[in-house]
């Protein structure tokens, strides 16, 4: 009788390094939305990565980095709260650049008994001489279980890190049915395709001033083909912000309709119709109550 093998991976590092691009690539689909701007993710996510004998459970963190509000507070509790009971821990650095946010987080993780396995992003953009290098240099900042240089964006040595990381995942029970690819509910997914639109085509203060609420979400059944109906808030925190997000004869909005759109019927594989507004929840950041409204529960 074949053994099979599962357990829990947290991946962490600092904002903008790549976690959600090597979830998605781990995967085989778009299960975590991706910006060039940081703190892009804000809610604990459990990607699943299922084959005939193992099962890896993914939890992909917001960035570890200094809060500046209460929804910074929470995307920072989430990810230490995930190191906690984990099988091994993922830390993801740029392999072109340590930096001072790079030497807080491996403090952290030093105190960790979870086994931790160093991920160097971004190898495509080094030489090989280089890549040695910067993995002699991880190698000596601490006593990791391996050091794997990868990039995350072309799919280059993930499977290497694959089987790093499988060595440290125990025998176990499978949690989720094979089709699984993560934990979140369709309407969860839905917004963060909505918000991923925002933080690609707005600029300065707006993307991290934004929340979305799917309103409602149903098929349509009196049309001879599928079609699925959904109608959603974005949310910002002052009135300029909201003229931005609507954008001159709304074409802004028009804009982040249709590529989300796009991302959401290659998700659910039936054209979708999507209603958007725009509302302003004065400083819902910094309010714990909107917080948890929202979904950010502490």
């Amino acid at each position: 009788m074949s053994v099979f093998h599962s357990g829990f991976a947290a991946v962490v590092g600092r904002p903008n390094v790549g976690k959600s691009t090597l979830l998605n690539t781990l995967i085989g689909q778009k299960v975590a939305i991706v910006s060039a701007k940081p703190q892009t993710t804000r809610n604990m996510i459990q990607c699943i990565y299922t084959r005939h004998d193992t099962q890896i459970v993914f939890l992909d963190t917001p960035g570890i980095h200094k809060p500046r509000h209460k929804l910074g507070e929470y995307m920072v509790q989430a990810a230490r709260n995930a190191l906690k009971e984990v099988d091994v821990v993922a830390f993801l650095s740029d392999i072109t650049q340590w930096t001072a946010e790079d030497a807080a987080i491996l403090e952290e993780l030093v105190t960790l008994d979870t086994p931790v396995v160093a991920v160097l992003n971004k190898v495509d953009l080094l030489d090989p001489d280089k890549v040695q290098q910067a993995v002699s240099q991880a190698a000596a900042r601490h006593a990791f279980a391996a050091v794997v240089p990868i990039s995350a964006e072309h799919n280059i040595d993930t499977e290497i890190l694959l089987a790093a990381l499988l060595e440290h995942i125990p025998e176990g029970p499978q949690y989720y049915p094979d089709d699984w690819v993560v934990d979140h509910p369709e309407r969860f997914i839905v917004a963060e395709f909505i918000r991923e639109q925002v933080l690609q085509l707005t600029e300065e203060e707006i993307p991290h001033s934004v929340a979305v609420d799917v309103d409602e979400m149903k098929e349509d059944e009196k049309r001879d083909k599928p079609l699925m109906r959904i109608r959603a808030t974005i949310y910002v925190e002052r009135d300029s912000q909201k003229g931005i997000i609507i954008g001159k004869q709304g074409r802004m909005l028009k804009a982040i309709g249709t590529g989300a759109r796009q991302e959401i019927e290659t998700m659910l594989g039936i054209q979708v119709f999507l209603d958007l507004w725009v509302k302003v929840k004065k400083d819902w950041r910094s309010k714990g109550g909107t917080l948890k409204e929202f979904g950010y529960q502490s």
